[in-house]
């Protein structure tokens, strides 16, 4: 960790007579780059030339061999991303964003139709490493995770190129003070950049919920997530139970096609912004009102299981159980705990969809821990699905990081 003061920020005017800084990376380094990744870890660095923070700097191994140019992060742990595998020069710099940016929205023109919400930018996945960009109907949300997006001539072109290919809508910056912190850079709050309102209504698979950019974590129902909602709703019968619903993604979603809905959550106020989208969808709901319930799912689950509660459906959505791989164990015996009870709770003939947004639990580790929990409940249990996040967040190959999200969809046979 540097002590650079959090005002010390790269700006465009510095930079543009600057020559590019080389940066030298370790064998184990540069083996990752020509394997396709795009990280270089501060450990792996064999010299950073003192390069400036979010400079673009060139890249080479220890035998001078070019390995293209990367943005560069003097307190992150990961301390270049790659931005090219060509070398280029500042000047450059801003008409290769711009481009990027043409490329990422005209892929979501052909993954994402029907549909007014879906992600725009999804980081590494489309070459632009720090930049994350959602689409909710009229409003746009930006989020910029790392020192070199931060600085002021990358943020006018993100700003210019959202606002060109879509013009009738707000653009907000959502900001992520712990990241702030983490990169160094100055304080902000989130807020409007351009246009007149950070609140919208959005529509996903015909359901329709709330944003407002300047509140909550996120929003009531995760981008990411839009398929896998549909796909829950062809397979989803009975009674159905939906635990940590947040504000209502998936119970929605199953209100329309189930007898019943129990939704629970252990956030007061997210239940509240849930409840306001079931106003929003009452007419095209089978089950009547939604039960939503404020409580732990862990406590509450181990409470139904003692009363032998049966459901037809039931939803596992928990928020990531391994933010490092040393939680992978701790993680693991958590998630075997959840599905465990809800296996017991299934009625013969009914559906689990059960998901892990932790990245460090592969889907080999999250399935293993499902057929042991399957066979400590003495289930026969029947893979229906196995899904990954909507394809607006897709897998760069080498990059395993862009792939996080696992949902099964299981039958108890």
């Amino acid at each position: 960790m540097t002590n650079r003061k959090k005002s010390d920020t790269t700006s465009s005017a510095t930079l543009a007579g600057a020559e590019t800084p080389l940066i030298t990376v370790s064998p184990r380094g540069a083996s990752r780059l020509r394997a396709g990744h795009l990280w270089v870890y501060r450990s792996d660095l064999a010299d950073d030339a003192g390069a400036p923070p979010g400079a673009l700097v060139r890249v080479v191994d220890e035998r001078g061999r070019k390995l293209g140019s990367a943005l560069y992060s003097s307190t992150s742990q990961i301390a270049i991303r790659m931005i090219s595998a060509d070398e280029i020069d500042e000047t450059q710099l801003p008409g290769l964003i711009s481009e990027r940016i043409d490329a990422a929205v005209a892929f979501r023109k052909q993954v994402a139709r029907n549909t007014d919400s879906y992600r725009i930018i999804f980081s590494e996945a489309d070459l632009l490493p720090g930049l994350i960009v959602d689409k909710y109907n009229d409003v746009l949300s930006l989020q910029i995770l790392t020192q070199g997006f931060d600085r002021t001539d990358l943020r006018e072109v993100v700003g210019e190129s959202l606002t060109r290919h879509f013009p009738k809508t707000s653009i907000l910056e959502r900001v992520d003070a712990r990241i702030r912190e983490l990169e160094q850079l100055p304080a902000r709050e989130t807020k409007l950049l351009t246009g007149e309102r950070a609140s919208t209504i959005f529509t996903v698979n015909g359901v329709r919920f709330h944003y407002d950019g300047l509140s909550g974590q996120k929003t009531g129902a995760f981008l990411d997530q839009r398929e896998n909602y549909a796909a829950a709703a062809r397979w989803a019968h009975g009674n159905a139970l939906d635990c940590f619903t947040y504000q209502g993604g998936f119970a929605l979603h199953l209100a329309r096609v189930c007898d019943s809905v129990t939704a629970l959550d252990i956030s007061r106020a997210a239940l509240e912004v849930a409840e306001q989208n079931e106003a929003l969808n009452k007419a095209q709901h089978r089950s009547g009102e939604i039960e939503w319930i404020e409580a732990n799912a862990f406590d509450l689950l181990k409470d139904y299981a003692t009363a032998s509660r049966q459901y037809d459906t039931i939803v596992l959505d928990p928020p990531a159980f391994a933010k490092t791989k040393r939680a992978v164990p701790t993680a693991l015996k958590g998630y075997k705990e959840l599905n465990l009870r809800a296996l017991k709770m299934l009625r013969a003939g009914g559906t689990l969809i059960t998901c892990s947004c932790s990245f460090h639990v592969s889907e080999n580790e999250f399935l293993e821990m499902l057929g042991s929990a399957a066979a400590d409940a003495g289930r026969q249990v029947r893979v229906l699905e196995k899904r990954g996040a909507a394809p607006d967040h897709p897998v760069l190959l080498n990059v395993p990081e862009t792939a996080y999200l696992k949902c099964t969809i299981c039958r108890v046979i």
